[in-house]
């Protein structure tokens, strides 16, 4: 057995991390480097699933902000979703890595369906299991098909790979003097209406006491840190004691 903190993981990972420094597409470098990341966790006995966004090809609420109906920008958004899902699961396969793309939106020559069991059965058998599609759903965020999802498969954690070390006060980027939180209730996030995950997914985390992990998924080796158990990134936990 490892010294691993955790027995199953879900990473949520945004789609604009997939573009890097191009801010569009998959840039394949940085493809790479995420599923390395993601099989050095595998390498300690931890069952990884991974939600991952599509804003680097289409973002559906910015699409619909300029004028296309919602309903159809965010299942554009979902359709991105799928297409990072299979070049995760490509780059992952290629260092001998066992995936499975399950999809909310059902096109069976390119994933399985979502099957809450058959999910937890591939984590159990030490495939990663990669979400796509969102929850189906238009007007949810992939967010909240992250908190959804890892309530189902009784995953223990939500660890939200970002470009920042962790939940600050204010946007570090603009304000050098933003102060960083260690750790940090949902409610107080909601209540200083924190830009970390949408209100949906941290109220879902919340009700249903799932604890969050934010921290820097670019600095090679901190998804593995973290999932060791090392105080890196945010934590945030339900006020509930």
């Amino acid at each position: 057995m490892s010294s691993a903190n955790y027995r199953r993981i879900l990473l949520k990972v945004s789609g604009e991390m997939l573009a890097g420094e191009q801010g569009y597409g998959i840039q394949p470098s940085i493809l790479e480097g995420l599923a390395s990341e993601i099989a050095s966790v595998v390498a300690l006995d931890i069952e990884v699933a991974v939600v991952i966004g599509g804003g680097n090809i289409f973002r559906g609420i910015a699409a619909s902000a300029s004028g296309m109906e919602r309903a159809s920008a965010d299942y554009m958004g979902m359709l991105a979703t799928v297409l990072n899902a299979l070049a995760l699961q490509n780059a992952l396969e290629r260092i001998s890595i066992m995936t499975r793309v399950q999809s909310a939106i059902e096109m069976r020559q390119l994933a399985e369906g979502y099957i809450r069991r058959r999910a937890i059965r591939h984590l159990e058998k030490k495939r990663v299991v990669i979400f796509a599609g969102g929850t189906g759903n238009p007007y949810f965020s992939t967010d909240t098909a992250a908190a959804l999802r890892a309530m189902e498969i009784g995953a223990q954690v939500i660890m939200k790979g970002t470009k920042v070390d962790g939940i600050y006060d204010a946007d570090p980027v603009k304000n050098p003097s933003a102060k960083k939180y260690q750790t940090i209730s949902f409610l107080s996030i909601l209540n200083q209406n924190l830009k970390v995950m949408d209100a949906t997914a941290i109220s879902l985390c919340m009700d249903n006491n799932l604890p969050l992990i934010v921290f820097n998924l670019k600095e090679q080796g901190n998804f593995k840190r973290v999932a060791m158990g090392e105080a890196i990134g945010t934590v945030v936990t339900s006020d509930r004691r």
